[in-house]
C-alpha cells in the first residue's frame, strides 16, 4: 500500500527521484541553533569575534549534545521518513565506526557534530562547482558499496546556520545518481574503493552549489557525489551530515509498485527501469559494531 506523505509535496517527491534530493525547510528551531553553535566555539577554545583565535580554516567536530530527530525536529523525521518508506525501513541500532569525524551513527538522532568552515580557501579563487573544482566523493567508507546497500541509505545535510553564495555550501552533482547507479549496477561483486566514485565526476554536467539558511534540512540519494566548497563569505558555516541507514538493502524489485521508497524510486529512475533484480555476488561488509538500540 503507497504511504501517505506527511511533509513532502508531490512535486517535491518528483524532484528527489529526477534531481535526487529535496529541501526541507524550517527543520531546526533557530534558538537551538544557537545554543549549540555558541557552545561549539567553546569546545573549540575559539571567541567568535576574534577571528585571530580561529586557528584552523575548516574542522571537524565530534557530538557533545544530541536529540531524537523526532523530538527537535519533527518535520525533519517526518521528511526523513516520506524518503524512506517509512520509520519502520530506518534501521534503529547505534553503530561505532572509526572515523575522523563522528563515531558513531544513530539514524534517529540529530547532534553537534559539526563540520565547520571558518575561512576554507578564503586565501584562494573560488571556483563554481565543476569537475576540476576537485574534492568529489561518496559517502561511505564504512562498509562495500552495491546498488542496493542499507549502510549509507541516505546522505543528509542540516544547516545551523545561514549560507550563502561563496559560503561553503556543499557542491553536489545530481547526474551522478545515473552514473553512480550504472556503475554499481555493473559491479554486482561491489566496490570498496572509494577512489573510483570521486573518478566519476567527469561523467557529470550538472553542478549546483546547496546554499541555504537555519534549519534547511537537505536529504540526498546515497549515490549524490558532492565536495566541500571555499568560504569567501566572511561567515562562519555550520553544518551536519547525519547518514541514515535503512533498516534492510533497497529492494528494486518489489512486486507492488506502491511499495517502492522514494530512494527506490530514484534508483531505478536514474537506471531507466521500472524494478530491477539486483544480486550481489560477493558477500556485504560493514566495517561497525553495534553498540546499542535508539530508545526515539
Amino acid at each position: 500500500m503507497a504511504r501517505q506523505l506527511q511533509v513532502l509535496s508531490e512535486a517535491d517527491a518528483q524532484h528527489f527521484i529526477e534531481k535526487g534530493y529535496v529541501r526541507v525547510k524550517g527543520c531546526v528551531d533557530p534558538a537551538l541553533a544557537k545554543k549549540w553553535t555558541d557552545e561549539a566555539y567553546g569546545r573549540l577554545g575559539y571567541d567568535p569575534v576574534d577571528r585571530s583565535t580561529w586557528t584552523k580554516d575548516i574542522v571537524w567536530m565530534d557530538r557533545h549534545n544530541k536529540a531524537a530527530i523526532k523530538d527537535i525536529s519533527p518535520r525533519g523525521w517526518a521528511a526523513l521518513c516520506d524518503v524512506t518508506g517509512g520509520e519502520d525501513r530506518i534501521e534503529h541500532k547505534i553503530m561505532e565506526i572509526e572515523s575522523q569525524h563522528f563515531t558513531t551513527i544513530d539514524s534517529t538522532e540529530w547532534s553537534d557534530a559539526f563540520v565547520v568552515n571558518f575561512k576554507r580557501g578564503a586565501d584562494k579563487p573560488w571556483d563554481a562547482p565543476s569537475p576540476a573544482s576537485g574534492g568529489w566523493h561518496k559517502d561511505g567508507s564504512f562498509f562495500r558499496h552495491f546498488l542496493d546497500s542499507r549502510e549509507q541509505g541516505l546522505l543528509t545535510i542540516v544547516y545551523w546556520s545561514d549560507v550563502v553564495h561563496k559560503g561553503g555550501g556543499t557542491f553536489v552533482a545530481p547526474d551522478s545518481i545515473k552514473v553512480v547507479a550504472e556503475y554499481l549496477a555493473a559491479h554486482p561483486e561491489g566496490v570498496d574503493d572509494g577512489d573510483a566514485f570521486g573518478k566519476l565526476i567527469d561523467q557529470c554536467q550538472e553542478f549546483e552549489e546547496i546554499t541555504g539558511e537555519v534549519g534547511d534540512f537537505i536529504i540526498l540519494h546515497p549515490f549524490m557525489l558532492h565536495a566541500s566548497s571555499n568560504n569567501h563569505s566572511g561567515n562562519v558555516r555550520f553544518m551536519t551530515n547525519p547518514p541514515v541507514v535503512l533498516k534492510d538493502p533497497m529492494n528494486l524489485n518489489r512486486e507492488k509498485p506502491a511499495d517502492f521508497s522514494l530512494i527506490e524510486r530514484a534508483t531505478l529512475h536514474a537506471l531507466g527501469k521500472e524494478r530491477y533484480d539486483f544480486r550481489p555476488t560477493m558477500p556485504r561488509e560493514e566495517r561497525w559494531s553495534v553498540i546499542g538500540h535508539s530508545t526515539a
